[in-house]
């Protein structure tokens, strides 16, 4: 128990170093990683048995060849590709969106330098260095939020794009 009090802490004095703006990058990065680890365990225990579903589906058809199957082969193929696709968008907009949270950390901590230098009338660098490290921090969180979430929306984009054009070409007329 001690050790989540000394993590608790640790956040703590980091979020009040760098502002409030890294509560913001928090929300974002836990939701972005959220979604991330949704869409793995849907790509490795939900779709396999979905697309199982769909192939069965298919090869019970009669008919595979005519002009009205070809149309529900590519809804079937327009549906699992939705299903596999969903919440990727997100993902990269949440990766898109952690810098620019950390830009606005920038310029309000930047914002609290100049109200010190307003205050003391003076750039004393002890005064100012609450506000530098409010504009550097969140900076620096905001890339490193965002590095972490580009990977895996590249990867969950492909994953995704690999998996549907497998099911197409499972998907044969015969």
């Amino acid at each position: 128990m001690a050790g989540f009090y000394t993590a608790v802490e640790s956040i703590r004095g980091f979020v009040e170093l760098g502002g409030d703006v890294l509560w913001a990058i928090m929300v974002a990065l836990f939701l972005m990683w959220t979604l991330i680890f949704e869409r793995i365990w849907y790509f490795y225990r939900v779709h396999p048995g979905r697309a199982k579903e769909t192939l069965q589906e298919w090869a019970q058809r009669a008919d595979t060849r005519s002009w009205h199957a070809r149309r529900i082969r590519e809804a079937m193929i327009c549906e699992t590709s939705i299903r596999l696709k969903r919440n990727i968008g997100v993902i990269r907009a949440l990766v898109a969106i952690c810098p620019l949270l950390g830009l606005l950390g920038t310029v309000t901590g930047m914002i609290a330098v100049f109200d010190v230098m307003t205050l003391s009338g003076s750039g004393d660098a002890r005064a100012m260095a609450s506000g530098v490290s409010k504009a550097t921090v969140p900076t620096m969180a905001g890339m490193v939020a965002a590095l972490s979430g580009v990977y895996f929306g590249t990867w969950l984009d492909h994953k995704a794009s690999t998996e549907v054009e497998r099911l197409e070409d499972q998907l044969q007329a015969h």
